[in-house]
């Protein structure tokens, strides 16, 4: 059975490593978001350093998540010092189970407050598409699925919860949100 891959970019209005209030209740909130959402029904893994340093995102050991990449458009930093980014890339059982985990409870109470951290852009922020049951998703197909996103809009190989699609290719939507669609998964 084909799993959800699921990668999320953002650029910070400051670096990770700055000590201003808002980094550090960033940091924080995301701690016990992480925590929560790896707890949450249908969440099977998230691509996490070796290491686990906050900030060494560049130079971090990902294992077979692959090596850490980011969109042509990102120009901030790329060190421990300059680096104003969020990213994560995370599997799931399937487009319900993550959309519950990010638009409800902790997560949703941390994305009320994402213009307080994020700098708004015209790009999109996530990006989801399927992988068979056996396959670890890198950052650079995150990456990749999500410049195809923002180029050509959603389609089976790139795209958001509002318009998404089946594992088969054919669109689908999650009940409640998105287009109409025949198909209700």
């Amino acid at each position: 059975m084909p799993h959800l891959a699921l990668y999320t970019f953002g650029v910070l209005t400051s670096p990770l490593a700055d000590p201003a209030p808002l980094t550090r209740e960033f940091y924080d909130i995301g701690e016990a978001v992480y925590q929560k959402i790896s707890r949450h029904p249908g969440y099977l893994a998230r691509a996490e350093a070796a290491d686990g340093d906050r900030g060494m995102l560049f130079e971090a050991d990902w294992g077979a998540w692959g090596e850490f990449a980011v969109p042509a458009w990102y120009s901030k930093g790329r060190t421990v010092e300059t680096t104003a980014l969020a990213a994560t890339l995370s599997l799931w059982t399937d487009l319900r189970p993550a959309f519950d985990a990010v638009y409800t409870g902790l997560h949703r109470e941390a994305l009320n407050r994402r213009y307080d951290w994020f700098e708004r852009t015209e790009h999109p922020n996530y990006v989801g598409w399927w992988v068979s049951d056996d396959v670890i998703p890198t950052w650079q197909d995150g990456v990749s699925r999500l410049e195809h996103l923002h180029d050509h809009g959603s389609a089976p190989h790139a795209f958001t919860f509002h318009h998404s699609f089946a594992p088969d290719g054919t669109p689908t939507r999650i009940k409640g949100i998105g287009p109409t669609s025949d198909q209700v998964r």
